[in-house]
């Protein structure tokens, strides 16, 4: 099964879909209530932490194939599945509004992580994009497994450089 295959199953079933992306919005408001001006404290905020991870993750997803998509296979942003990419989107926008609202977010632990994985995406989807622009052909005896090795490494740095940049990530 492919990953297109995959996501054709889910939006096959839209209700599943749906149900996902209200409920944790709805959780995070509803924890909001109960846990009034206590979101930092212990329950809370792990609660909080697990409602972010479940929405950040797939949000983050949607954002990633969205943006691949429009660059490297130049689909038009009306080609996007409402359900797989723009719902995914929207309701993790709304889930980080509702919580921020409630607690700060450097109270959530792990929240740091997420801004961090965001970053290394970011940073490998643009050098895919440079190499795409600048239609670099290398000839070479190098292994793949070389070539991977150097692309790890090209990362590293731009981690390191990005830390030092605007402090510790």
């Amino acid at each position: 099964m492919t990953l297109k295959e995959a996501l054709d199953a889910l939006t096959a079933q839209p209700a599943y879909i749906l149900g996902y992306f209200a409920i944790i919005p709805i959780m995070a408001f509803t924890a909001g209530l109960i846990s009034q001006e206590k979101g930092q404290e212990a329950p809370w905020k792990y609660l909080y932490s697990t409602l972010i991870y479940f929405i950040c993750v797939p949000g983050i997803f949607a954002i990633t194939v969205s943006i691949y998509q429009f660059l490297f296979e130049r689909r038009s942003i009306w080609q996007a599945d409402v359900f797989a990419q723009v719902l995914p989107m929207i309701s993790m926008a709304v889930t980080l509004l509702i919580i921020r609202k409630n607690v700060n977010l450097d109270y959530i632990p792990g929240f740091d992580k997420l801004s961090g994985l965001v970053m290394v995406i970011a940073a490998t989807l643009s050098l895919m994009w440079i190499v795409d622009r600048t239609r670099i052909i290398v000839f070479s005896y190098l292994r793949f497994e070389y070539v991977l090795l150097i692309f790890a490494a090209l990362l590293f740095l731009i981690r390191i450089g990005w830390r030092k940049a605007f402090g510790s990530a």
